[in-house]
């Protein structure tokens, strides 16, 4: 479902659904703040959190891999555990891009697994603990900011510039999870993810709020040796923000001829793709997609799509990278 549109107005003209809807927010805020006085399981090794306060997309999953990169740079065996949204399996479980399908596992959890071992688990302690008896030496927690269940050594909220943290309102009267300053509270640092005229905005809107070192990043498309230039390109994709994607390829140049915005995790089925299949030849166009949404695909499809990798580059790592220093000893012995 996509997210109603009074959630992104600006924080000082709320909308009258958003004002009426307050005090069911007052209660989902509470409820949020009771659960996560819990304590949570302590791991043996470091728990690094990527999450957010916003509902939905705000770019985790580049993050989560950004953070993979660094750490496999310090020959740290790092493993992911995420909830595997989407998916059928509870787990733990250890996703196999070979044998798993999004359909099981959820479709992040497919992607990420291709970089670094990833475990599923609705239950994330046991995750945790999974991920630890097979070796793990540093814990990449996906999204479970709001889950009290594990004990968290560093938490990275990451938010996207372009959005903000929408009409700064708890669901249902707006798209956050927990208030921006309760949320803060329990965090170490936050990445907000656009371009630089996005991140100015950001600034102007929320930087007021933010008392913890705050980095920024933009996702950029990986460089493959694929000419973009000219191609004619049906463009579908099921993430957070697709017209992030639709206008990434334009800015590389595409004749943009169509494009579909998908919900979030929508499974592309055969009926699905049939129908974006026979517009696209009936455009002369060739269909292009995510690396997310490609992973949804059946098998037998995916060699008929192209797809855009990009990855976050952040400007500066330096808080990160002292993060890392204290959590891990650089004297790591390679996995």
């Amino acid at each position: 479902m996509r997210p109603p549109g009074f959630w992104f107005t600006r924080p000082d003209r709320p909308a009258l659904a958003a004002r009426l809807l307050s005090p069911v927010s007052a209660l989902y805020a509470r409820a949020t703040a009771r659960r996560m006085a819990r304590p949570g399981y302590l791991a043996q090794v470091p728990v690094i959190c990527i999450g957010n306060l916003n509902a939905g997309g705000t770019g985790k999953t580049p993050t989560v891999i950004a953070l993979i990169e660094r750490l496999q740079q310090r020959h740290v065996a790092v493993h992911v555990v995420s909830r595997g949204y989407g998916g059928r399996e509870a787990g733990p479980l250890q996703v196999d891009p070979r044998r798993h399908t999004a359909a099981q596992t959820g479709d992040e959890p497919l992607l990420i697994a291709a970089f670094a071992p990833c475990w599923i688990a609705r239950d994330r302690a046991a995750g945790v603990k999974a991920a630890e008896a097979a070796g793990a030496q540093a814990i990449l927690l996906d999204d479970g900011f709001q889950n009290p269940s594990v004990q968290k050594d560093f938490s990275l909220i990451v938010v996207d510039a372009g959005v903000g943290f929408g009409n700064g309102r708890v669901i249902p009267a707006g798209p956050l999870r927990e208030p921006v300053a309760a949320g803060l509270t329990r965090a170490d640092a936050v990445v907000s993810i656009g371009p630089a005229a996005l991140q100015a905005d950001f600034d102007g809107t929320w930087r007021h709020l933010i008392d913890l070192p705050h980095l920024r990043g933009e996702l950029r498309p990986l460089q493959t040796g694929m000419d973009w230039s000219g191609v004619r390109v049906l463009a579908f994709a099921g993430i957070g923000h697709p017209g992030k994607f639709f206008a990434t390829l334009s800015r590389l140049g595409v004749d943009l001829v169509a494009t579909h915005a998908l919900d979030d995790h929508q499974p592309l089925t055969g009926t699905l793709f049939g129908r974006l299949e026979t517009e696209a030849r009936s455009l002369d166009a060739q269909l292009v997609t995510t690396e997310k949404d490609a992973v949804r695909l059946p098998a037998g499809l995916r060699q008929k799509v192209l797809t855009l990798p990009v990855r976050l580059q952040i400007d500066d790592w330096s808080v990160i990278d002292a993060a890392l220093d204290r959590l891990i000893p650089v004297a790591s012995t390679p996995p």
